[in-house]
């Protein structure tokens, strides 16, 4: 008897169990088929408007339509309409040209240009190994044309745009030397290095290292640059940040490790307020003063640098208050034309787990460029005046006091990378400036960033 009521009650348990599990299934399936179907119904209609738009189009269009051209627009256009305004579509040409850029490498004649009041391009910088080094172009020089056609009407960018070009291809520029002679020459494009990091001494025992941006190269060269400057005797560190627009989110940290204590450095902070650790420091660090050198170029994981120096070493800021971009986008999503997609997924939190999204960073000590944007085109570091009053923040840090003499007498030391570093990519006289080897797209993948 016994037995059969067992039997029994394990049937009956069964069948509970079949019908609760049904019931939690079908429960399931129904949310899962709610939440499927306007989706399905979402997207057959978003096609359904494509199909009969291009149907109409090419029914009645007089011109002929170039589909892979078609494509990639309507790839930026469904980029644009999502309202991220740090997201960007990268054709395949345009993709491949910024993975070169993210390598250090660009393919053009190797000069940055700025557009001053004269209306041509006026060089800032010559590039170390390219074409225009090995003909002799030099800083303060003019480009007055680019194949016959005067440059006066063309912004910096175009300028940069119409420089650039694929490896052995030609271009001609009229050029015109400091003294005033001018010549046309013919040149052969080709792959040239820009460096992420130049460093030198600045006075007897003051360190100084410009940072472009955040990329492939950056790390090796940011080590070691901190490493010499330190064994040269820097009594501190000026970190020089101005118009540097981020990079690779991993990049940044790896040279914040190398700076500062052992914490957490930051943190992403998706749409749910979940919030993931990304990157953080171990106990090894330098014990230096230092001082960061900003501006309203300086944006995303350059504001990361600069915060975290802040909050976790005691760093002061110079300069002006920073762009204010604290947000993270997704390494580029690369398709299977070769195009790709960059958008942003996260929030970026810095080591309190605050955010400078939107707001940017305040400095300590506030100090505005030349009108002209002299400080960071057109003269040496030695005389730019945000540079000298950061280095006279640094003096008095390390516990001296600053002079006129001592902020403007600094004696350079040796240079690393391209070795010139009187020229950095901002503004000019009046104007805009363009780096041919910047990156023109830029957010880049800031895996972050990561701009």
């Amino acid at each position: 008897m016994n037995k059969k009521i067992s039997i029994s009650m394990a049937l009956t348990i069964a069948i509970i169990a079949m019908t609760v599990t049904f019931s939690i299934t079908m429960i399931l399936a129904r949310q899962m088929f709610d939440a499927t179907i306007p989706s399905v119904k979402e997207k057959e209609s978003m096609y359904s408007k494509i199909a009969e738009l291009d149907k109409y189009v090419r029914a009645n269009y007089y011109g002929d339509i170039q589909d892979a051209t078609l494509n990639d627009m309507m790839a930026y256009g469904y980029v644009l309409g999502i309202g991220d305004k740090n997201a960007s579509y990268y054709t395949a040409k345009q993709y491949a040209e910024l993975v070169e850029v993210q390598n250090g490498n660009i393919m053009g004649i190797g000069v940055d240009v700025v557009k001053d009041s004269s209306g041509y391009a006026r060089i800032t910088k010559v590039y170390d190994s390219s074409p225009a080094s090995e003909l002799g172009l030099q800083v303060g020089g003019f480009i007055t044309a680019i194949n016959g056609g005067e440059v006066k009407g063309l912004t910096a960018a175009n300028v940069t745009a119409q420089l650039q070009g694929e490896a052995g291809t030609e271009v001609t520029v009229t050029y015109m030397a400091p003294d005033g002679t001018t010549a046309d020459h013919t040149i052969n494009r080709s792959r040239y290095t820009i460096p992420s990091v130049e460093y030198q001494m600045l006075g007897e025992s003051y360190g100084y290292i410009k940072i472009y941006r955040f990329d492939g190269t950056t790390q090796s060269t940011f080590s070691k640059a901190v490493e010499d400057l330190q064994n040269q005797g820097a009594k501190a560190l000026v970190f020089d940040l101005r118009d540097n627009a981020g990079g690779q989110m991993d990049v940044a940290v790896n040279c914040i490790d190398q700076l500062v204590p052992e914490a957490d450095i930051v943190f992403a902070e998706d749409k749910n307020g979940e919030q993931t650790l990304l990157g953080s420091s171990d106990e090894s660090h330098v014990d230096l003063p230092m001082v960061v050198l900003v501006n309203s170029g300086t944006a995303s994981t350059a504001e990361l640098f600069a915060a975290s120096l802040r909050q976790l070493s005691g760093a002061l800021l110079v300069g002006t208050t920073t762009a204010g971009k604290g947000t993270i986008q997704a390494e580029p999503y690369r398709m299977s034309d070769g195009s790709a997609v960059v958008i942003t997924t996260a929030k970026m939190l810095i080591s309190d787990k605050t955010s400078f999204d939107g707001t940017g960073l305040t400095v300590d000590v506030e100090v505005a460029a030349k009108a002209d944007g002299s400080d960071t085109t057109l003269v040496s570091v030695e005389e730019d005046t945000q540079v000298q009053k950061a280095l006279g923040v640094a003096q008095t840090m390390n516990g001296g006091t600053t002079t006129d003499d001592t902020s403007s007498s600094a004696a350079s030391g040796d240079a690393s990378a391209s070795g010139d570093t009187s020229a950095s990519q901002s503004t000019s006289e009046g104007g805009e400036a363009v780096s041919e080897g910047a990156d023109s797209a830029a957010p880049a993948s800031e895996s972050t960033d990561g701009e």
